[in-house]
């Protein structure tokens, strides 16, 4: 595997071509939103040689004609809705400028956060929930009553990547309480070990183990909540300390984690959170290349099954990016199109060799929305391009050094 990365300036633009700058170069409307961030010119992202600007605006228009309009973003019309997949999705349509509706989301999810002003009589025993989300929510009403830790840590991160993207102020002082809320929420489920587990259930009975996938993305909620307490001038040392623990355990200790590596996302979700970086990461990625990718075509979601899925297959673009396998990642987006409909959605995954989509005719919001940020990556576009690199997030290096000291003195 390479690690050479190639900006986007240093690509010579074919004019009216894939990445000419008629396509690329674009004014980012005014929102209407509630927070009225301004409007301003800014270079939407492209992938040469494999999507144009136009085309990933397209994906992110696919993905505003399913939004409700109280904000929430379905799996797909009629479907249910998640913190976490509403959160990426979100994040896609600011990428592609589209701030009123990601706005919208971002208000959603402050006004269905669980709050102890908005807890009357009826709803005593919702107390013990503050600040998380149902783990699924229909168009009336609730689908599934848990929460999932890491659905609601996301919230931290879609925040920071909205601010990168705006420097909207106001936007930030109206949703850092709800990430304040979410973040503590989270880390009442932290183990001694370091690890967080995955749910609690309506009763308040957590689960009985941590996932590999959830802690890792946890990590890098964690990182984007320390960022924004940090532009805030707001000290939360006990985030640092909890980020420092879980990092440790996914860096060092999968043992602690429940057995789930036949899903590609254990695979490359250490990297893709930076819990891994460098040669280590780069030694991951290799080591399960051939369970888990399809040659040709992408990821497998399960490494037993042909199952090729866009999501898994944008999120480990965005990992290899990560790690510093740029020409890797440039390969498996490009095949991965493949999955691309003629409309600027994704199949959410296609079985080989018939090509039948599973789960049948889906496609998902969430998974455009990966696409648009792993092109979002590799384009380099932006202030928030490189926020699954790391860039602008405290180094967990000098945290996981900090545990390990810690460590070696009790």
């Amino acid at each position: 595997m390479s690690s050479q990365r190639e900006s986007q300036a240093d690509i010579e633009p074919t004019p009216g071509g894939v990445g000419s700058l008629d396509q690329v170069v674009a004014e980012w409307p005014a929102t209407s939103g509630r927070w009225g961030a301004q409007g301003r010119a800014h270079a939407l992202p492209y992938v040469p040689g494999v999507l144009t600007s136009a085309e990933l605006v397209e994906t992110a228009e696919s993905i505003a004609s399913v939004q409700l309009d109280n904000g929430m973003i379905p799996w797909f019309p009629g479907g249910h809705a998640d913190a976490w997949n509403h959160v990426e999705a979100a994040m896609a349509l600011a990428v592609c400028g589209l701030f009123p509706e990601a706005e919208r989301a971002y208000e959603w999810l402050a006004a269905s956060q669980h709050q102890k002003d908005r807890f009357g009589a009826a709803q005593a025993s919702l107390e013990g929930f503050e600040g998380s989300w149902y783990a699924y929510y229909l168009a009336e009403g609730i689908e599934d009553p848990r929460r999932e830790t890491n659905m609601c840590a996301y919230v931290a991160t879609g925040v920071w990547h909205h601010y990168c993207l705006t420097q909207d102020s106001g936007f930030l002082d109206e949703m850092w309480p709800v990430v304040d809320r979410a973040i503590n929420f989270v880390l009442r489920w932290q183990q001694s070990d370091g690890t967080i587990l995955w749910s609690v259930d309506e009763h308040g009975s957590p689960g009985d183990h941590a996932l590999l996938t959830g802690s890792s993305s946890i990590c890098h909620s964690l990182r984007c909540a320390l960022a924004l307490a940090e532009v805030l001038g707001t000290e939360r040392p006990k985030w640092e300390w909890a980020a420092a623990q879980l990092s440790h355990a996914v860096a060092f200790h999968p043992e602690r984690f429940a057995p789930k590596d036949e899903f590609a996302m254990d695979w490359y979700y250490p990297v893709l959170a930076g819990s891994l970086s460098g040669e280590s990461a780069r030694a991951r990625l290799s080591a399960g290349w051939a369970t888990y990718v399809m040659e040709g075509v992408g990821v497998r979601c399960v490494s037993d099954q042909p199952w090729v899925t866009a999501a898994e297959t944008a999120e480990c673009v965005l990992a290899l990016d990560g790690a510093g396998l740029v020409e890797e990642a440039y390969e498996l987006m490009a095949k991965v199109q493949l999955l691309r409909c003629e409309d600027g959605s994704y199949w959410t995954g296609l079985v080989f060799p018939d090509q039948i989509a599973f789960p049948f005719e889906e496609r998902s919001t969430y998974t455009a929305g990966a696409m648009i940020l792993a092109a979002h990556a590799l384009s380099g576009a932006g202030p928030a391009a490189g926020l699954f690199r790391g860039e602008g997030l405290p180094s967990l290096g000098e945290i996981q050094d900090m545990t390990l000291a810690c460590n070696a003195h009790t």
